[in-house]
C-alpha cells in the first residue's frame, strides 16, 4: 500500500537549502575529506609494504592504484565543494548557472552540475 507520505514531487525536492541542509552537507563532506585522506594514507602504507615484499602480485597492486586513483578524485571534489561553500558559490551549477537540485546535493554533496546538465554531460560521452 503506497500512503501519500511515500509520493514526493518535483517541486518539493527543488527547495532551497535551508542552513540546516548546509550544515548537515558540510559535516558530510568533512566527514568525505576525512575519511578519504585516511584511505589515502593506508593506501600509501600498503603500497611501500607491497614494494617490499608482494611485487608479484600485479593484479592486486594494480587495483590498490586504482582504488587510489578513485579516492584521490572524489578527495579533489570535496574539496572543491567545501570551497565553494566557503566562497558562497556552493549549490550553483558551473555549466549553466542554475542552482542545483536539493535532492541531488543531499544524495550527493560534491556536485558541480545540476541534473540536466548532468545528462547532458553524460549523453555526450
Amino acid at each position: 500500500m503506497v500512503t501519500r507520505q511515500t509520493i514526493r514531487t518535483v517541486g518539493e525536492y527543488d527547495e532551497v537549502l535551508s542552513a540546516e541542509d548546509l550544515a548537515e552537507l558540510r559535516d558530510n563532506l568533512h566527514q568525505q575529506l576525512l575519511f578519504r585522506r585516511e584511505q589515502l594514507r593506508q593506501f600509501a602504507t600498503a603500497s611501500r609494504a607491497d614494494d617490499r615484499g608482494l611485487r608479484e602480485d600485479a593484479g592486486r597492486m594494480e587495483v590498490g592504484v586504482k582504488l587510489a586513483a578513485s579516492a584521490r578524485m572524489v578527495l579533489a571534489d570535496v574539496e572543491e565543494a567545501l570551497a565553494r561553500m566557503d566562497a558562497g558559490t556552493y549549490g550553483v551549477c558551473q555549466l549553466c548557472r542554475r542552482p542545483v537540485e536539493r535532492y541531488r546535493l543531499l544524495i550527493v554533496p560534491q556536485a558541480r552540475h545540476c541534473g540536466r546538465c548532468r545528462q547532458v554531460r553524460e549523453a555526450g560521452r
